[in-house]
């Protein structure tokens, strides 16, 4: 893939719309700031960010070495261990990225609301990780298989959402949600002939509009 440029409102924006357009995480590529987006006065002499973005994809995903996926796994059960829960750390993808899931009964504690506690764990296993192999290692780690439960649900409301502001002719803003969630919803309406979708808001408050493609 070549490199690309991205206009929208703000430079956040932008990469949520590459993310949508390549089909990447933004793990997955290259950030430059071209241009920071202005409001101008009252609207007038307003300019959209603008960032080139390049890919950084391998041809092919190499499988990891076994050591590193048992210091991940070792990770995993060294953490479960201190939380009190009892689970079984599966390798479900041993391509880079590595993905991990961990199966068990009762572990919804281990996802928490809107899956919150699970991007926590995710995050520490990350950081441990790097601790342990003194280098940065894209992996992601799931609970009794809730992270594409969840993608599937996003997966169907954001379609049911699309023929909504099609049949309506207005937009729906949906509730805030996390990037990675909020990502699904772009992905999965960035190719619909007749709605588009953004980001509104702040930090926790950041939500996604769904309105109709215009031209």
């Amino acid at each position: 893939m070549e490199e690309i440029e991205v206009a929208a409102a703000t430079v956040e924006q932008a990469i949520e719309q590459a993310e949508a357009q390549l089909g990447l995480s933004r793990d997955q590529f290259e950030v430059e700031v071209v241009r920071r987006g202005t409001s101008g006065i009252l609207g007038v002499g307003s300019k959209e960010a603008l960032i080139r973005v390049t890919p950084l994809v391998r041809a092919r995903p190499k499988p990891a070495e076994k050591d590193v996926i048992q210091v991940v796994t070792e990770v995993l059960d060294t953490l479960l261990g201190l939380l009190g829960v009892k689970g079984k750390v599966e390798v479900l993808s041993d391509d880079i990225p590595l993905a991990f899931d961990i199966e068990g009964d009762d572990l919804g504690i281990l996802i928490g609301r809107q899956g919150q506690t699970l991007a926590c764990l995710e995050y520490i296993t990350k950081l441990m990780v790097v601790g342990r192999l003194k280098t940065w290692l894209p992996l992601t780690v799931d609970v009794a298989g809730y992270k594409k439960r969840r993608r599937d649900s996003l997966q169907r409301l954001a379609l049911h959402l699309a023929e909504q502001v099609k049949s309506r002719g207005r937009a729906i803003t949906m509730e805030p949600m996390p990037a990675d969630e909020r990502r699904i919803i772009h992905l999965t309406l960035a190719d619909n002939p007749d709605v588009t979708t953004q980001s509104i808001g702040e930090g926790e408050n950041r939500k996604v509009v769904v309105l109709l493609r215009q031209g």
